[in-house]
């Protein structure tokens, strides 16, 4: 049986929009705890020669920012910093009645260094060093909408092929290759019909299904998540209840074999995701990654904010947290990849049908490492147990499809991988206001840009425009709204892009300040340099709808 895992990295643009909490930090942690801990985990597994096929989402807005030129620098002096805590706390705890902890507070100095040491072999060069596994055959990558937009919210159909053909065009600069599978964001989905998101909102009769906009970009597959095809309860990150009970209502599809949204020879692929083994990683209460040995996320200590405590138990209060010991949490993940590939192995024996083939597990990357310190290690360890179990094989999403001749058509309706499993978690009274500016800006956008596209020393400013209406289109800032955690700071970032987008439209609208436009959209540019071909995409996107059918 074919197993698939699939890590997805994302992270908004931060770059140029300050440092802590929620700016360039952000991208430097993710690096620091998870990307450069996965890419030297994928070397150690190549080097090695264990069969260890990973399908890597990277969304074109978060490879922008590993291509960008500050990046190199940024992760160094974030590098260091973290550094110079480690030497502060030992120091600290030296003097004071914590001796204990510093042997914790040097297994971190020892982390960091090593990690730096992975960073300088590739030279900074994350992206190069993605193209060279994926050239290797180790890895396949796909991509996604360039900015993670909710793409069945969004308003008119030429912004959802704006988000996947200007994403399509900057993976295929950045990677060297066309991506065959597409990310779908939040894994949010939307068929061919009557759209009317919002009591209040616009509406429209008929819009065709997102599957129309993935193969005229060129797309062969998504992932979907198993409620969506009636096979498994919805998924909520991080939470319980995402076991693998039956659909609720409906006939009950198996998550274990290929299906395809829409009909003819192009129709996209949807690959499901597996309720029964994801369980045993994303679940807060029931998975792996809260058991008492692993370190505790949520303890840090100040100034530095280090890390040094275990999980201890669930419930157990923070001032109760015991020392973390790194040894025992080793041995835990070593001992909880067996089981997750014996469980593997179970699900592959377990099917019945011959076109129950296919297992896939896909994840937010920043789970491993960042969220669960030892989840880069437990994936190691995972993909070694699997050469004892040869009924499971490792394989990249494209790998699968290509072989694939089983495939059964499959009507998908809306929904995500989000709360609930529909759309709620970005569209609700918190965030309503939000999708009402966007809405309006996109129809303005798209009524400016035929004639500006013709005109050559406006074309700059349309760019500009398009950068900033997708920045404002990002899934994160509704997101980051609706949890409560820093709603200011997704607020403040949602009003920044699409009031941009605003004044630059209102530029190239009649009567309108060109001349001032160009300034504002050169002064943008130094702060949002991203997707250098965007007017390409512009130009794609609004050609004719495909067709519904």
């Amino acid at each position: 049986m074919d197993f698939v895992l699939v890590l997805h990295t994302h992270l908004p643009w931060v770059l140029g929009h300050g440092r802590w909490p929620h700016g360039s930090d952000w991208l430097m942690e993710a690096t620091l705890d998870s990307y450069l801990p996965l890419l030297d985990t994928l070397v150690t597994l190549r080097d090695e020669q264990t069969s260890a096929a990973v399908t890597v989402s990277v969304t074109p807005v978060l490879a922008a920012q590993l291509a960008a030129p500050s990046f190199a620098a940024e992760l160094r002096a974030f590098l260091a910093q973290r550094l110079a805590a480690c030497d502060d706390a030992e120091r600290e705890l030296s003097a004071g009645r914590e001796e204990g902890l510093i042997p914790v507070v040097r297994f971190w100095r020892d982390r960091y260094r090593h990690v730096a040491g992975v960073f300088e072999a590739l030279d900074g060069d994350l992206i190069g060093a993605l193209r060279m596994l994926e050239r290797d055959e180790r890895i396949e990558l796909m991509s996604s909408a360039a900015t993670h937009a909710f793409l069945p919210l969004l308003r008119r159909d030429e912004s959802v092929r704006l988000q996947l053909l200007a994403g399509r065009a900057e993976h295929e600069r950045l990677f060297g290759r066309a991506s065959a599978g597409c990310w779908l964001p939040e894994c949010a989905y939307r068929p061919a019909g009557p759209w009317a998101p919002w009591p209040h909102g616009p509406r429209a009769a008929d819009r065709p299904g997102l599957e129309r906009h993935l193969e005229d970009a060129g797309y062969r597959f998504v992932i979907v998540d198993s409620h969506l095809a009636n096979a498994g309860r919805p998924l909520e990150a991080y939470r319980a209840g995402a076991g693998a009970a039956a659909g609720r209502g409906g006939a009950v599809r198996s998550p274990y074999r290929e299906y395809a949204i829409g009909s003819g020879p192009n129709a996209v692929r949807a690959l499901v995701r597996d309720p029964a083994s994801t369980h045993r990683v994303w679940s807060r209460d029931e998975g792996y990654p809260g058991a008492s040995a692993y370190l505790e996320f949520h303890k840090i200590r100040y100034p530095g904010g280090l890390r040094l405590w275990e999980v201890t138990g669930a419930g157990v209060p923070l001032g109760d947290k015991r020392q973390y010991d790194p040894g025992r949490a080793r041995a835990l993940a070593r001992e909880h990849a067996g089981h997750f590939a014996a469980l593997l192995d179970g699900v592959a024996h377990g099917r019945a049908s011959r076109a129950e083939r296919l297992i896939v597990a896909p994840f937010d990357a920043e789970l491993f490492g960042h969220w669960w310190l030892e989840g880069p290690d437990f994936l190691a360890d995972t993909f070694r147990a699997l050469r004892r179990h040869p009924g499971v094989r490792p394989l990249t999403a494209s790998a699968h499809v290509q072989a694939s001749t089983l495939v059964a058509p499959l009507d998908l309706p809306s929904g995500s991988w989000g709360r609930d499993g529909d759309f709620s978690m970005w569209l609700n009274p918190r965030t309503a206001w939000t999708w009402t500016r966007l809405w309006e800006v996109e129809e303005r956008f798209w009524r400016v840009a035929p004639a500006a596209l013709a005109l050559p020393p406006v074309r700059p400013v349309l760019a500009q425009a398009a950068r900033e209406l997708m920045l404002a289109q990002a899934s994160d800032w509704q997101f980051i709204i609706s949890t409560g955690e820093v709603t200011d700071y997704g607020e403040r970032r949602f009003r920044l892009h699409v009031e941009a987008t605003e004044s630059l439209v209102t530029g190239l609208e009649t009567g309108g300040d060109v001349a001032g436009a160009a300034r504002e959209a050169e002064a943008l540019w130094a702060r949002d340099a991203l997707f250098p071909d965007v007017l390409d995409a512009v130009a794609r996107a609004l050609m004719p709808a495909p067709a519904t059918v």
